[in-house]
């Protein structure tokens, strides 16, 4: 049983542009989500990484602002809902028909009093469809998406070209935009 290795398909195989380089490079020709976006200066390699920076920071501040979208759009829905109390009298009612109060006025907080109660709930369910918040939530996702596609995309070219610029200007514009807004964004949401 003589194996014999000139025949087996290997690595060793392979012409050695298709390989790809294991270690780390700082390299200012590296491209960029495309090959006309290549730095052929250190100028352009730092705009390249400014840019990346940004780019997550903007992808932070997004999330955090769809978080407080959230909240406020909540809020909303649960302080929307009004039951009327059948039967009840209300104060203003009361003053009224009380013979020695002929000329008081009943000033409420909220104006002219009327036969309604503000009902509050927790949340345990979706809330209704309304236009008025599901269109702007979904264009904020779409750009949420957008911007998340680019920084994976990003990512990951940071880490195949294993350029350390590249890689360290996504994580520290990360690291910025968690530091500036990381309080706002709920992880418990989804």
């Amino acid at each position: 049983m003589d194996m014999d290795m000139s025949s087996s398909s290997g690595m060793s195989d392979m012409p050695s542009s298709t390989m790809m380089t294991m270690v780390f490079t700082n390299s200012q020709n590296t491209p960029l989500y495309s090959s006309s976006w290549t730095p052929s200066s250190s100028g352009q390699y730092a705009g390249t990484c400014i840019f990346l920076i940004i780019l997550a920071f903007i992808g932070r501040a997004l999330v955090a602002f769809k978080a407080v979208m959230e909240r406020r759009w909540l809020a909303t829905a649960l302080n929307r809902r009004y039951v009327a109390v059948a039967g009840r009298s209300t104060e203003a009612a009361a003053i009224d028909a009380d013979p020695d109060s002929q000329k008081a006025r009943l000033l409420t907080a909220n104006g002219v009093e009327e036969s309604v109660k503000v009902v509050r709930r927790t949340s345990d369910g979706p809330q209704p469809w309304r236009f008025s918040v599901d269109l702007p939530r979904a264009l904020l996702y779409l750009c949420i998406a957008g911007v998340s596609y680019l920084l994976r995309n990003g990512r990951m070219l940071a880490v195949m070209t294993m350029n350390v610029g590249y890689f360290c200007s996504v994580l520290a514009g990360t690291f910025l935009g968690e530091l500036a807004v990381g309080r706002y964004i709920e992880w418990n949401e989804h």
